[in-house]
């Protein structure tokens, strides 16, 4: 459409009119265009969905002849396996079927043994029932003959049955009282043999199960020092130093050419380890003087009672033992720096504690109370230096004051003879004590006796004739002797055995046995080259 040119219409609405009328024809066009696009989107939406059916349905029937494949080949192997189970079920039953058979037979068979069996049962039977009736006309023509006899009896001894009765009952008590005090003194040798034996085990037992250390006697403490100047601040000016430190803790100081070291003596170990801790102390802090000397001695002392305390707690604790006063845990410990013979009083009152505490578990005594016996045997060795007194005594009176059972305080008192043991605790103490202090080497004097025994020993087998050389074994109890086999032959060891033996009884003392064993040896040797 146009608009005429020569139109009276302002010029501003001309364009307005013909803006809206473009705008109309291009709105028309694009619903055209639009409607043209959707129509062909259209025609291929329907076109893909035709499509997109036709393989549905082509997807459908292959999958339709897949399944029914499979459902086939499941079928099958189903078909097979129930066929199989059949097959091995039939077999079993078949198999059940020979089994219920073979026990049919066995039980015909056992029927007819226990018929057998019955029939047998039967005939024992009566042939019993005949022997007691012969037994039974057997007695009674004892019975009658018996009567004869004892008539025929009575008549030519002249006595009445109740008098021969009283005959033969006096005899028969005399020979049973003979007779009965024989088997008691047999038994009474058995017994004491058998606990001679049961004793000996225990004790054995016992002192294989503890074991102790051997510690000898030393009366003297080295301090190393850490150079050679610090000699001569202990010694002090004129020696004023070395004075107080001697007066305080009551051990010598004894400053030698000795390098870097100098050396504590005293006879009281106790003393010896204050001055020890004290002179430590001292190095380590570098000030000496007579001041500071004596401070350190005090907390020396106090830490040595600390440790004392400790020690004694750790010896009750592993001896499994409660309920000591704390006095008498602080006196164990202090057994450590006391020594009998050069025995450790502590090691030695441990022993004594584990080897009492065996036995009495080997009696069926009290175990603990034994053990605690044991540790506290020696408790006044710890103070015995410092009060009058003997051991035993101050041990009772340190155990009554602070309530020890009455057990542990008359063992106290009689594991050295002193008063009579009224317990087997009490024994049983005294005989580990004993063990003990007699183990080779664990006293001095003791240890010096053992290998003075033990040399005499192999001196007196060493002068036989054609004996090589000798060992004395196991503490002295068991001597064995080598001998030269060009001089002694196999009969004559056995005569040399026997003579040493006679010659050992002859001139040793010795406590116990001594098994003499000797050994002859004969070796030929050949090299081949």
């Amino acid at each position: 459409m146009q608009i005429p040119p020569h139109s009276d219409l302002p010029p501003v609405l001309t364009i307005t009119l013909t803006m809206l009328l473009s705008a109309f024809i291009g709105v028309v066009i694009g619903f055209l265009i639009h409607k043209y696009i959707f129509n062909r989107n259209l025609d291929d939406a329907r076109n893909s969905a035709e499509g997109i059916i036709e393989n549905a349905k082509k997807e459908a029937e292959n999958l339709k002849k897949e399944l029914l494949l499979n459902s086939k080949e499941e079928n099958s192997k189903y078909r097979s396996k129930i066929e199989e189970e059949l097959r091995s079920r039939r077999v079993t039953v078949i198999e059940q079927e020979n089994r219920l058979n073979n026990r049919e037979e066995k039980l015909d068979r056992r029927e007819t043994l226990l018929d057998k069996k019955e029939s047998q049962i039967d005939r024992q039977e009566d042939l019993i029932a005949n022997q007691r009736q012969e037994v039974s006309n057997l007695q009674n023509e004892a019975k009658k003959l018996v009567e004869v006899q004892q008539g025929k009896l009575n008549e030519i001894a002249q006595l009445t049955e109740d008098e021969a009765k009283a005959i033969i009952l006096t005899k028969l008590k005399k020979k049973l009282v003979r007779e009965r005090a024989q088997m008691v003194r047999e038994s009474e040798s058995r017994s004491r043999i058998e606990a001679n034996r049961i004793a000996k085990d225990i004790v054995v037992q016992a002192i294989e199960r503890s074991a102790a250390d051997i510690v000898s006697d030393v009366t003297v403490t080295v301090v190393n020092l850490p150079n050679e100047d610090m000699k001569g601040r202990i010694i002090g000016r004129e020696g004023r130093n070395i004075r107080s430190f001697e007066a305080l803790t009551g051990v010598d100081l004894i400053v030698d050419e000795t390098p870097e070291a100098v050396v504590l003596s005293s006879f009281d170990p106790v003393r010896r380890e204050i001055g020890r801790i004290a002179l430590e102390k001292l190095i380590a802090d570098g000030r000496i003087h007579p001041g500071k000397i004596e401070e350190l001695v005090e907390k020396a002392q106090k830490e040595f009672d600390d440790h004392l305390r400790e020690l004694g707690d750790q010896t009750v604790y592993d001896l499994g033992l409660h309920d000591i006063h704390p006095e008498l845990i602080k006196l164990i410990g202090r057994l450590q720096y006391r020594t009998s013979y050069g025995q450790n009083v502590l090691n030695h009152s441990i022993q004594v504690a584990l080897l009492a505490g065996t036995m009495a578990a080997e009696l069926g005594e009290d175990e603990m109370m034994a053990r605690r016996a044991g540790l506290l045997h020696d408790i006044g060795k710890s103070i015995d230096h410092e009060t009058e007194g003997s051991h035993v005594e101050i041990g009772v009176e340190l155990t009554k004051r602070y309530h020890e059972p009455k057990q542990v305080i008359n063992t106290i008192a009689s594991h050295h003879g002193d008063e009579e043991p009224t317990s087997v605790i009490a024994v049983l103490v005294t005989a580990a004590d004993a063990v003990s202090a007699a183990r080779p080497g664990a006293r001095s004097e003791s240890l010096e006796n053992y290998i003075h025994r033990l040399e005499k020993l192999e001196d007196l087998v060493d002068e036989f004739s054609g004996v090589k050389q000798s060992y004395a074994i196991q503490a002295g109890r068991e001597i064995r002797v080598i001998v030269s086999p060009q001089v002694i032959n196999d009969d004559e060891t056995v005569f040399l055995a026997r003579e040493i033996k006679e010659k050992i009884e002859k001139t040793l003392s010795y406590p116990g046995h001594i098994k003499v064993s000797v050994i002859r040896e004969f070796r030929a040797v050949e090299v081949a080259s």
